[in-house]
């Protein structure tokens, strides 16, 4: 009993630290929030900046369109608007309040103002530091590891903050993930007493079906979640993956509402709920279904992508869509084998798909993952499954997450050069 409680209140602290609100794509966000926290640092607004940032932020944030900037893209426009407006306290919503003026002057910040860019070419895959200067004075921070991780602060020639970047999650944390498990979340999901993570779920809820609602309303990128509606065959599984593209189309093309992010990626954190607030209302789940069917579809997705690493070649919206069909696995009463079965076939079917940054086609690869984690539970419900051997897939659901896990952030790594070279050649 001791055990299943260390457990369960090892899963409650991991959703409450997971599922935090970010506007925009998380990695301009961090940027925003690194080059605000230097300004605040200096103590004026700088007259001339430099970021410096690795290939993966660089790729990440190329192609997205900054939050409150008038629909401005790249590692330019992400440090100008967090140097002009951005509020460091926010954190990951650095970026919500911002004035039309604001706006304004970020646009004459960014016109007149110069901004350096180069590549680290040492350092995490998430890393970025941004150093700013006005007069003699200078100022510096430096994040890594996660998007709200400073590693360093200096000011003139002093240094205020130094942490050692760890290769991995300090030691409280890594115990704590370490826990993670397909049966133990399985566990958790139906037997837990959720009050102290029912709060971050209906935010999630709330938050994530503004931004798919907001997405189907409006214009913004290549709009799949509105493609996938017009297809003529409206049902809960297209509407499952409409309302996850959706939100993913307004996320990364310009969309002012935050959403709950997953494994610090709000395109995770969209694709891992909404499907399965899809077949709840399909189904008439009550509202404690659906909590426990989120619990469990979060911390799979959660499970999947440690191994990984938060930056990669590897899709992220993968793991969430195949976490995303096991969470509707639960809601149709799957047991244990079921939900092990949805995700090892899913993971089967999408596991190739690479990460060529954030943009408007990130929509297009949530839907197909979304599919996948479907196509994942029909598989195993109607007597059909793949099996240790057929290439990735190894017996048990842990060891195929291992060898997905050990794909994704070490057998990529040339696949990620490979994707920074062509989209910055």
């Amino acid at each position: 009993m001791k055990d299943k409680e260390r457990i369960f209140k090892a899963y409650e602290t991991i959703l409450n630290e997971e599922l935090v609100p970010a506007m925009g794509c998380t990695e301009p966000i961090a940027l925003a929030y690194c080059a605000a926290k230097a300004r605040s640092v200096l103590g004026k607004r700088p007259e001339r900046v430099l970021a410096q940032v690795s290939g993966n932020i660089i790729k990440n944030v190329k192609s997205v369109i900054v939050p409150n900037t008038n629909g401005a893209k790249g590692i330019e426009a992400a440090v100008a608007i967090g140097i002009v407006a951005g509020r460091e306290d926010r954190l990951l919503e650095v970026l919500s309040e911002i004035s039309d003026a604001q706006k304004e002057e970020f646009r004459e910040y960014l016109r007149s103002t110069p901004i350096q860019v180069s590549q680290q070419k040492d350092g995490a895959l998430l890393d970025m530091s941004v150093s700013v200067w006005s007069g003699s004075s200078c100022a510096s921070v430096r994040i890594a590891g996660e998007h709200t991780n400073i590693v360093r602060i200096t000011k003139d020639d002093e240094i205020l903050l130094e942490r050692v970047l760890e290769s991995g999650m300090d030691t409280e944390r890594e115990e704590r993930y370490g826990l993670l498990n397909v049966e133990d979340i399985y566990c958790f999901a139906t037997e837990a007493e959720l009050s102290q993570v029912e709060g971050v779920l209906r935010r999630q809820i709330e938050y994530n079906r503004a931004a798919a609602e907001e997405g189907l309303r409006g214009d913004y990128g290549a709009n799949i979640g509105s493609v996938l509606l017009m297809s003529g065959e409206e049902n809960v599984r297209i509407r499952a993956k409409a309302m996850a593209a959706a939100g993913s189309d307004a996320r990364m093309n310009g969309s002012e509402l935050p959403v709950v992010i997953n494994s610090g990626s709000g395109n995770q954190g969209l694709t891992v709920s909404l499907p399965v607030m899809e077949y709840a209302k399909e189904l008439g789940a009550g509202e404690e279904k659906l909590y426990r069917a989120l619990a469990l579809s979060n911390l799979i997705a959660i499970h999947l992508k440690r191994g990984i690493g938060s930056l990669s070649a590897y899709c992220g919206a993968v793991s969430a869509g195949v976490a995303a069909g096991a969470g509707i696995a639960y809601l149709k009463e799957g047991d244990y084998d079921t939900i092990a079965h949805t995700v090892v076939n899913g993971l089967a079917i999408a596991s190739g798909m690479i990460c060529d940054g954030a943009k408007a086609s990130c929509a297009a690869k949530i839907a197909v993952a979304v599919e996948a984690g479907l196509l994942g539970y029909d598989m195993y419900r109607n007597g059909q499954q793949f099996y240790g051997g057929d290439g990735v897939v190894a017996k048990g659901v842990e060891n195929t997450i291992r060898n997905i896990s050990w794909i994704g952030s070490r057998g990529m790594k040339e696949t990620d050069q490979e994707i920074l070279n062509i989209m910055t050649c």
